[in-house]
């Protein structure tokens, strides 16, 4: 009898062991995929899908503005440069016209050269009498460059959104994980891995999926800002010169 209750207890540890591993496979990522499709877990599949909308989203307008900044960037010296060193202010112009449409500085340029050129052909009308040619010119320039400056802003208030909201999607994710590990549990009678370790597998992995689309989201957002404000800054030095050379007939410090 003590050699049959060694054996029973030598085989216990091996009868167990893979009974406890199977169970556990049940926390990983196949499992959790698994619930969704069967629709056993609707409140989950509703929160990963909208973690992977919200992943989609912010990195779409990660990838268009990392162009965009870089493509304002390569062009910019160039614009500015050919312009004020062409000495004819209709051929500077009319390079400016032949820059694409979504080049800012040459849209400044021109708004700029428009409302000089029509301050100049109402003079002595009503317009120069209400304003003269400097601030009708700055109030053109002002505009130009808060338009140029909103369409920087593109996407930042989406990767703003998505990088403080998406740690609270994962919490709700992980909270309705523990909640169905609870339920189990109740309707088990014991707390045992098998009741457990499928939605317990589940919130962890929606706490970190949350956190893996917070993070890039927040970390684009801070640095899109910053190259927002240098480019912004080169619209203001920009039209200030455009001011003066336009309102005075020559730019300062030429």
């Amino acid at each position: 009898m003590l050699q049959d209750a060694a054996s029973t207890a030598a085989a216990s540890p091996a009868a167990t062991g893979p009974s406890n591993a199977e169970q556990l496979s049940q926390m990983g990522f196949e499992h959790m995929w698994g619930t969704f499709i069967s629709g056993d877990n609707i409140v989950g599949a509703c929160v990963f899908l909208t973690l992977c909308i919200f992943m989609s989203l912010s990195l779409f307008y990660m990838v268009v503005n990392v162009f965009r900044n870089l493509r304002i960037r390569t062009r910019s010296d160039k614009v500015i440069s050919v312009f004020w060193d062409t000495q004819n202010a209709q051929d500077a112009i009319q390079f400016m016209e032949q820059q694409p449409k979504n080049e800012p500085f040459s849209k400044i340029a021109l708004d700029c050269a428009e409302a000089a050129a029509h301050h100049q052909r109402n003079e002595g009308g009503r317009l120069t009498g209400a304003l003269n040619r400097s601030e009708f010119i700055d109030r053109a320039l002002r505009q130009a460059v808060s338009r140029e400056s909103e369409n920087l802003e593109n996407g930042l208030t989406l990767l703003a959104t998505v990088g403080s909201t998406a740690p609270f999607v994962g919490l709700l994710g992980t909270v309705w994980g523990i909640y169905q590990a609870l339920i189990n549990i109740g309707q088990s009678g014991e707390s045992s891995i098998g009741a457990v370790a499928g939605p317990v597998g589940e919130a962890l992995i929606m706490t970190a999926l949350g956190l893996f689309v917070a993070i890039p989201a927040v970390l684009g957002y801070n640095f899109f800002v910053r190259q927002n404000r240098v480019t912004n800054s080169a619209f203001d030095a920009f039209a200030h010169d455009l001011h003066d050379f336009f309102a005075t007939g020559a730019r300062v410090g030429s």
